[in-house]
């Protein structure tokens, strides 16, 4: 920051305008930590979330109420941008202020703070944003956003704040709109798109034979600034607001991951039994894989294939170490209890390289539950294969008795955790995605045994992605792969509830309480 106080030299940017003008002024540490968000989101496609997390890491002596106004502002902007800019439009003509996405940045949450946040004073949201408009772009910047805001200021005490849920819809790109309307009803639709809380809260997925209300308990011991409860989906789910660094709290690794809770039950409806073969085709870095391991002991065993190399390193690396049988893992020793687990710890029983505990894994410890003396091995990837499904299925092996695929999607269903996404997509994007779809669950059924299951989901709630494509897939295909795929009822308990005794369910956040989801279940034939 002191060299963008010196100034770049751009544009007349160096803090004067013509000689002897007056030094920058500084902007407030939530702001500036909200703008470089925002700055990043816009000029190099990060994603909000990760740049947040990054940015408020670096920003530590931020107190937690400041942090959460960054959240707020970032979160806040990009959800109703498009309103935002409508508003100032009414009072200035488009212009340069939205070409340096800093500027931008503190103009829009200059506007949002007038528009939406109640408990900060007019004066200070102009104020503020003004300091950081001219700090980014010099005074003649400043002077133009300090009118702008004025003007909008006084439009909102005259006419009153405008509704928030109405703004969240109006941002959004019409094509969306119209294909929310079409896959829900016109009302679930607004409902969907305003939904919070914002951002949701962080999900904590317990492993099998783990007692919840024992980690209940350690983790609000633990971490008493924050709130955590049980989750409303899945039963293995936490749900954590305001606990700082997972990292850091009693049980990760081990004993929990963190997991969004929607991505639990996707993973769960998969209904992987002991002794069973699974496997996780669109595994990513590994979470739901995390989740089969422990569900096919004993005996059974998880592979694991995505289309990204770099994703099954991080994955083989957390979950590479070989499990223990529940009885050799009571043989151990070695109790980890609630509140016992240490952030140094191996992710999830696999030691890293490096790690002080190469040779001292958590695989072959008892995982024991406050109440409960169950032991449990540690999550365990036997296989991963790097696989293009859509061109062929490379090494990955056939016979698994069920498997999951977890599409790419146009990821729509994150919106209140990825407010990005919908300034990102466009509607061409859905039959692309929906071929796509179709093509990675066709040949990764051609890995599965006669009478095997196969889950199709996707975190969209898109017709067009959900059940558009489970009725392609259920179709005769005109492919020379030889397997059919049957609608089938799901066999797990959790996912039976969600589809009231169907083949299919959606999950929604205004009525679940999780990110948007669909999932179907097939039986696949030979």
């Amino acid at each position: 920051m002191a060299d963008r106080a010196k100034g770049d030299g751009r544009d007349g940017r160096d803090g004067r305008d013509g000689a002897g003008a007056a030094p920058r002024p500084r902007e407030s540490a939530p702001r500036a930590v909200a703008a470089r968000v925002l700055a990043r989101v816009w000029g190099s496609d990060a994603f909000a979330s990760a740049a947040l997390d990054a940015e408020l890491r670096r920003a530590q002596a931020l107190d937690p109420r400041d942090a959460g106004l960054a959240t707020e502002l970032v979160y806040g902007v990009l959800r109703v941008q498009v309103a935002l800019e409508a508003r100032i439009a009414e009072f200035a003509a488009k212009g340069r202020w939205t070409t340096d996405p800093l500027v931008r940045a503190h103009v829009l949450m200059g506007a949002y703070s007038l528009c939406f946040l109640d408990r900060v004073p007019a004066f200070a949201a102009v104020s503020e944003a003004v300091d950081g408009a001219q700090a980014a772009g010099g005074p003649r910047v400043g002077a133009f956003a300090n009118a702008v805001l004025r003007k909008l200021a006084a439009a909102v005490e005259s006419s009153g704040r405008p509704p928030l849920a109405g703004a969240v819809v109006a941002s959004a790109p019409g094509w969306l709109r119209g294909a929310l309307r079409r896959s829900l009803g016109r009302a679930a639709a607004e409902a969907f798109l305003s939904a919070g809380p914002v951002p949701p809260p962080t999900g904590l997925c317990l492993a099998p034979g783990e007692d919840r209300d024992a980690w209940l308990e350690a983790l609000r011991g633990a971490a008493p600034a924050g709130s955590f409860e049980a989750g409303r989906v899945s039963p293995r789910a936490i749900v954590a607001r305001g606990a700082g660094d997972l990292r850091r709290l009693p049980g990760f690794g081990v004993a929990w991951i963190g997991q969004e809770e929607g991505a639990q039950a996707l993973a769960l409806a998969l209904g992987a039994l002991p002794g069973e073969r699974v496997l996780d085709a669109c595994a990513g870095r590994g979470n739901k894989s995390w989740l089969l391991s422990r569900a096919v002991l004993p005996g059974g065993a998880v592979d694991a294939a995505d289309l990204y190399p770099a994703k099954l390193s991080q994955l083989r690396e957390a979950l590479s170490a070989p499990p223990a049988s529940s009885e050799s893992a009571g043989a151990e020793g070695g109790v980890v209890q609630p509140g016992g687990a240490l952030a140094g710890d191996t992710l999830a029983g696999g030691a890293r390289g490096g790690d002080a505990l190469a040779g001292d894994t958590l695989a072959g410890r008892a995982l024991t539950g406050a109440g409960g003396g169950l032991a449990r091995a540690a999550a365990f990837v036997r296989e991963t294969y790097a696989v293009d499904w859509t061109v062929g299925a490379g090494d990955v092996p056939e016979g698994y008795d069920r498997v999951l695929v977890d599409a790419p999607c146009s990821g729509v269903g994150t919106l209140r955790r990825r407010p990005e996404i919908a300034l990102r997509r466009e509607a061409d994007d859905l039959p692309r995605l929906a071929d796509l779809q179709v093509a990675i669950a066709r040949r990764a059924a051609t890995r599965a045994r006669d009478g095997g299951r196969l889950v199709f989901a996707v975190c969209s709630v898109l017709r067009e992605e959900c059940e558009a494509v489970a009725a392609r897939l259920a179709a005769p295909a005109d492919d020379d792969l030889g397997v059919r795929l049957e609608p089938a009822p799901f066999d797990a308990e959790i996912a039976r509830e969600l589809s009231g005794g169907g083949d299919a369910f959606r999950l929604l956040p205004h009525v679940h309480g999780t990110d948007g989801y669909f999932a179907a279940m097939f039986v696949v034939r030979r």
